[in-house]
């Protein structure tokens, strides 16, 4: 069923290519051909978080960061010479090369950090992105990575270690503050990984942001790629720009100009004296699980690859 699809996807992108060559930046959901026919139907995370290993395919993102899948995702060993992956029963130490590249990169800047040998890896992608069985709505490129806020002073911990140890967390008042366990070393850990140009943002919990912008003395252009967001207490969420060529990766927009300390102080004013509920706000929509038809047309290719 999927091979036959895949056909069929493969004529749409091919279509779609006669549209023009404009550059990666530019791509939008509305651009990309969708998965089509009986396959467009069927639940995206059932299909995805049944795969086991990666496309044997050139490595490609496609989509969005909550709509897409990856091609040619690799594994990120489980252990190296300045990080370990945890949780390994979830088999999410998937991800794009480049961004196995920089978390590798970013593990040896945080072994020079005092206290730190290392990091701590949490999820990343399935082996062949897409939705997730459960957890995050994003991830689903090879472009997303979470970082644990424990310092990773500990590099030789077994697979049950991995799965019984937990990270720590900073926040105090929920999240307006950072706590006793926040250090200058997360400070430099995270200017580290923000000042990398691979890297479109980082989510962290609003407090460690305006504590950072407080605490910041030099070049603050970074600050503009650390974002306030929900959580993000125990570990940071690092997401990564499409690669150069990537002509059916979607960007996220970019963070407005600045440091976005302003916003970050907006945001613990709003959790230490919360604004009343809007009476006539509509209630939420409920989510629904993505079917294949909410992903791009590559993403039945990816499946159906052997």
């Amino acid at each position: 069923m999927i091979r036959t699809l895949t056909a069929i996807a493969v004529a749409a992108l091919t279509l779609a290519a006669c549209g023009g060559d404009r550059p990666a930046s530019t791509v939008t959901e509305e651009d990309l051909p969708r998965v089509t026919g009986v396959l467009s139907t069927k639940s995206a995370k059932s299909l995805f978080g049944a795969e086991q290993v990666g496309s044997p395919q050139s490595a490609a993102a496609y989509g969005s960061y909550s709509r897409g899948c990856v091609a040619g995702a690799q594994q990120l060993a489980e252990t190296g010479p300045t990080w370990q992956a945890m949780r390994l029963s979830r088999n999410r130490n998937w991800a794009h090369p480049e961004t196995i590249d920089y978390v590798q990169d970013l593990s040896r800047k945080a072994a020079q950090l005092p206290g730190w040998s290392g990091l701590y890896i949490g999820d990343m992608s399935q082996p062949r992105g897409g939705p997730m069985t459960s957890g995050h709505a994003s991830h689903q490129i090879g472009l997303d990575a979470d970082i644990w806020m424990r310092p990773a002073n500990d590099l030789n911990l077994s697979r049950s270690a991995r799965e019984n140890i937990s990270s720590i967390s900073l926040r105090r008042a929920s999240g307006a503050y950072t706590n006793d366990n926040w250090t200058r070393s997360h400070h430099e850990l995270l200017k580290a990984a923000a000042s990398d140009p691979r890297v479109a943002r980082i989510f962290v919990f609003p407090g460690a942001k305006v504590k950072m912008c407080n605490d910041e003395t030099g070049d603050r252009a970074w600050l503009r790629k650390i974002r306030p967001w929900y959580g993000h207490h125990y570990h940071f969420h690092v997401r990564l720009s499409c690669p150069p060529g990537a002509t059916g990766c979607v960007n996220q927009t970019p963070p407005p100009p600045g440091d976005g300390c302003a916003d970050a102080q907006a945001w613990v004013n709003n959790i230490l004296n919360p604004p009343p509920p809007d009476p006539n706000a509509p209630p939420p929509k409920p989510k629904r699980d993505l079917t294949m038809g909410d992903l791009p047309a590559q993403c039945a290719t990816v499946l159906a690859a052997q």
